[in-house]
């Protein structure tokens, strides 16, 4: 059965959970744009059809895109390398897209980096600029699932267009991940050869991107050596079988049909030679009902495998592994503890995960489904009783969350890719810098299962954690908050004018408005002395560095008072200025901001 829905008005603080969750964060006005809404009617702002597609990466050096290979770059690989990672950060705060589907498109590009979680590869490994971002692109096309897309493609007997139909759905994506480029590059399908079959992409397929091991936590050991409980060593081996043949198109020129992206070639020409076309190597264990993938004679030429014959072989290969109920459970945990939560318990397993895999499975494997119905979910908001609760701000942003959530929340405007391509290089360098300071470098994860921080049992999230990369978090809010002439600079004073001018005047409430849209556990407007929401120690604790006074009982309401005189004439504007820059490091290095 599906998840309960929550089905009341979200209101400021459920609305931002949603936006911290769903999106990278967001400013004040979209908070409140979906305060008042139920999630019924809030999430369709969240998945828009028809959004626009990014534009292509640019070398600096030419002033052109070198993606196409139409134009040649002058830089070499490695700084191409560096662009591409520079202008994914730009996807994600939506750089140059209009404010009616800003939150859709951060939306999507959430979904584009979740995938990359899921399908890890490491850039430098791959060390192809193209292939990586061919690879991204093809998670931005499946990143929205919903719908199927309508497509032309050349019927081979006949030469001519014909319409179709790309159907999308993690099955898909599976498909063609399979033999993407970067992929058959970071785990050496090109090496997977008949007669010599390279297991490397169909261990991990199995055991990180389909079924999973079921070896988690407090699971069963291993029964015996050889067998991970969903598969065996002899599914790993059937299925590399399965997968041998494909060589990496490093000039970009085979294109797949339905999705208009490069996918690689297989070796031999129009006979793939390297494919091994012995059944009984293709031959699964018990785990897979003891399932043999065959070739369709139909696709085969002259009795030997083609290209078409290999891509039909892989597409049975995937179906039979999305036939086990336990392949929708383990992506549905992925995406359990990249939007929600963590710690999946025994209860929340065959409960929420089993609601969720069944929500996927009931629509054909379409992964916005499960995300809609989660985001509208009682189970996605029950954590507003107070702080008994862990998972309602319970998961330690990542750098990339913390940077991306703080520039939104700010409302802040890179440099136009369009219009100031310089400025935007070097102010998307500086956020990438950053966040590698802080423990995270971007697509460059330290081993095949992905960042830790999404995989690594028990620690997971805290592996954002040590007195180092927290350092470096301060370090970025601070930066951020005093002004120079070549770094990002957030103007506070504008910032509270703008946003928050009707109670500027008023610290405490000012400070109570703040938390209500920083913090994940704050109350719109109140705080609640005993309840655990913002307390009345952590409002004092933001007041006296805020207003900058020694002894809380005796001059709190002298330098409140102080507060308001000088706020009122906007010819202080400096020394405000001085005041709410004390405010913001106060809040936005808190341990509360670290949560999301």
């Amino acid at each position: 059965m599906p998840l309960a829905p929550f089905t009341g008005t979200l209101g400021t603080k459920k609305a931002a959970h949603l936006l911290r969750r769903a999106t990278f964060g967001a400013n004040k006005a979209s908070i409140d744009m979906l305060a008042a809404m139920t999630p019924q009617q809030a999430i369709p702002s969240l998945f828009l059809d028809n959004l626009p597609g990014p534009p292509l990466p640019v070398d600096t050096e030419t002033g052109q895109e070198w993606i196409s290979g139409v134009t040649d770059a002058n830089s070499g690989d490695n700084e191409l390398q560096d662009f591409l990672k520079q202008w994914m950060i730009g996807q994600c705060l939506g750089v140059d897209v209009d404010d009616s589907s800003k939150l859709s498109y951060k939306t999507r590009e959430k979904v584009v980096f979740f995938y990359h979680t899921y399908f890890t590869t490491i850039m430098t490994k791959v060390d192809d600029s193209r292939a990586t971002y061919f690879q991204n692109a093809l998670f931005r096309l499946f990143a929205f699932d919903k719908n199927d897309v309508d497509v032309q493609i050349v019927n081979e007997d006949t030469g001519l267009p014909e319409n179709d139909t790309l159907v999308l759905n993690i099955k898909e994506l599976t498909k063609k991940i399979s033999v993407d480029n970067a992929m058959l590059k970071f785990l050496d399908g090109n090496l997977n050869v008949k007669g010599s079959p390279n297991e490397n992409y169909a261990r991990e397929m199995l055991e990180l991107y389909t079924i999973g091991r079921g070896l988690e936590g407090n699971l069963p050991d291993i029964p015996e050596p050889g067998d991970y409980i969903n598969f065996t060593e002899q599914d790993v081996r059937a299925a590399a079988n399965v997968l041998t043949g494909f060589d990496i198109d490093d000039d970009f020129v085979n294109i797949d049909p339905y999705t208009n992206l490069p996918r690689g070639v297989i070796k031999g020409g129009n006979i793939a030679t390297a494919h091994e076309n012995n059944v009984a190597l293709k031959t699964f264990s018990p785990r897979f009902d003891n399932a043999q993938i065959t070739a369709d004679p139909a696709l085969l030429n002259g009795g030997q495998p083609t290209e078409e014959s290999i891509l039909d072989e892989i597409s049975q290969l995937i179906e039979l592994i999305y036939t086990k109920e336990e392949t929708a459970k383990h992506l549905c945990r992925k995406l359990y503890r990249f939007y929600v939560y963590y710690e999946i318990t025994p209860e929340i397993d065959n409960t929420i995960i089993a609601e969720m895999a069944q929500t996927l499975i009931n629509n054909d494997y379409k992964v916005q489904m499960v995300l809609e119905e989660l985001f509208a979910s009682e189970h996605f908001y029950e954590a507003v009783a107070g702080i008994e609760d862990d998972k309602f701000g319970g998961i330690i942003k990542s750098p990339l969350e913390l940077v991306i959530g703080t520039l939104s929340f700010f409302n802040y405007e890179l440099p136009s890719y369009t219009g100031d391509l310089e400025g935007f290089y070097n102010e998307t360098g500086q956020l990438l810098s950053s966040m590698d300071s802080m423990g995270m470098n971007f697509y460059e994860p330290f081993e095949v299962a992905g960042y830790s921080a999404y995989h690594q049992f028990p620690v997971y999230n805290r592996n954002w954690i040590s007195t180092n990369y927290l350092t470096q978090r301060y370090n970025f809010i601070r930066q951020i908050l005093n002004p120079s002439e070549d770094r990002i600079y957030i103007d506070p004073y504008a910032f509270v004018n703008v946003n928050f001018a009707a109670n500027a005047g008023d610290a405490r409430q000012l400070v109570i408005d703040l938390a209500a849209y920083v913090f994940t556990m704050a109350d719109n407007l109140s705080y609640d002395v005993d309840g655990g929401e913002l307390t009345k120690e952590r409002l004092r604790f933001f007041l006296q560095s805020f207003l900058g006074f020694a002894d809380y009982e005796a001059e709190v309401d002298i330098a409140i008072v102080e507060w308001q005189s000088l706020y009122a004439n906007s010819a202080n504007y400096l020394e405000i200025g001085e005041y709410l820059k004390r405010l913001f490091n106060a809040i936005l290095q808190s341990p509360e901001n670290q949560l999301f």
